[in-house]
């Protein structure tokens, strides 16, 4: 269908660019060899659907948006204080498994009906991952998980899935790796986490000013929290800037700004900073560049040390400090899946994948997923009464 559809607007731009030159007072010229000056390394090319064709194949349910709108009102509402309950973005740190993210939304569901007067929780629900070096790029690039690169598969699925996960009444979070991705979930997404390896990258910020979802900005990996609150200035503005539309055309973009931008601490190369003093610092910090103090605490990655058990004591510490009264911590996040633990994805035998383990960062399970949520959801409790 997408081809056929750009194979017609290929026809209607060699109709009318003739005329276009004509009025630019373009002379016709000859066509030119371009062999050896374009394309020297690309050895493949495929037509990818476009964002508006797969949000008419896969349109919003009435619960699906009802979950987006409602969920962005309450992230929105704790950002800005006016909420006093704390958000969990908690989930797999990669989406492999569709069946097992289903699965693992329904826990979530029940955490939400068990937890909704403390926590706002929401599901990572993250297709695309960063990487240092070169490995699996995530679900949304290469849905098989064997090298195929099925990207169109990848993006129908990723709607699909999200719009399964917030049929169930569970906002979802991601994390907008490229461009033109965001646009293929358009009204799913609830919350964006900014990754660290992408904090300082200028089109990122100048994109999420625009985003309708509430966003955060992690500090960098060497830990720098003044990129992020940096980040935070630059997603605040407005801004124009080259773009895509939902028909993947260029366009300029004009936003208002996110005025719900914020930092996320997950620690850095010389170790965690989700500390009473690293939190202490990151308000004033805030503070001096007149911003709300406003912090979200990534359990995992530098402040666990990349060992996923340690997020249990990192949870735990953050329990205190809400306990004891600290209202700039507005969220934690947490990766949890359905087993604990980790396993190596094996391209050429996708299929011997253990269910509910994840292929990419260890992940703590279901159990102790359950009880660290009981323990903010007292901590916040505790905080109400300081």
């Amino acid at each position: 269908m997408q081809a056929r559809v750009n194979a017609r607007i290929g026809a209607e731009l060699t109709e009318l660019l003739p005329q276009v030159q004509q009025r630019l007072g373009l002379a016709p010229t000859a066509d030119v060899d371009l062999s050896g000056l374009s394309d020297t390394r690309i050895t493949g090319l495929s037509v990818v659907v476009t964002p508006a064709a797969v949000a008419a194949v896969v349109p919003l349910s009435a619960e699906s948006a009802a979950t987006t709108r409602a969920g962005r009102r309450a992230m929105t509402d704790i950002v800005t204080g006016a909420d006093d309950r704390l958000a969990v973005i908690a989930g797999p740190c990669s989406v492999h498994d569709p069946a097992a993210a289903l699965e693992y939304a329904a826990f979530l569901a029940r955490m939400r009906g068990r937890h909704g007067a403390d926590l706002e929780i929401l599901m990572r629900t993250y297709t695309e991952k960063p990487r240092t070096e070169v490995d699996w790029k995530g679900f949304a690039y290469d849905p098989f998980l064997d090298g195929s690169s099925r990207i169109s598969v990848g993006l129908v699925g990723t709607r699909m899935l999200m719009c399964r996960i917030t049929a169930l009444g569970v906002p979802v979070a991601a994390e907008p790796l490229n461009a033109l991705t965001p646009q293929y979930v358009d009204g799913l997404v609830t919350y964006n986490g900014v990754g660290a390896r992408n904090v300082t990258d200028q089109t990122a910020r100048e994109r999420v000013s625009g985003f309708s979802a509430v966003v955060g900005f992690k500090n960098s990996p060497e830990g720098s929290i003044d990129v992020a609150v940096q980040a935070v200035l630059t997603a605040r503005a407005p801004h124009d800037f080259l773009g895509v539309d939902h028909h993947g055309v260029s366009a300029q973009l004009t936003t208002t700004g996110n005025d719900t931008a914020h930092v996320i601490l997950r620690g850095g190369k010389d170790g965690p900073n989700y500390s009473a003093a690293h939190v202490a610092e990151t308000k004033r910090a805030l503070a001096a560049r007149g911003l709300p103090e406003v912090v979200v605490v990534d359990a995992s990655h530098g402040n666990s040390l990349k060992d996923h058990r340690r997020q249990a004591l990192v949870v735990r510490d953050l329990a205190g400090q809400l306990a004891g009264g600290e209202r700039a911590l507005r969220g934690v996040m947490i990766e949890s899946n359905l087993v604990e633990g980790r396993q190596d994805l094996d391209r050429r035998h996708p299929e011997a994948l253990v269910h509910g383990i994840s292929v990419t960062d260890a992940c703590v399970g279901l159990d102790t997923t359950e009880e660290l949520l009981a323990e903010l959801a007292a901590a916040v409790r505790a905080r109400r009464e300081t």
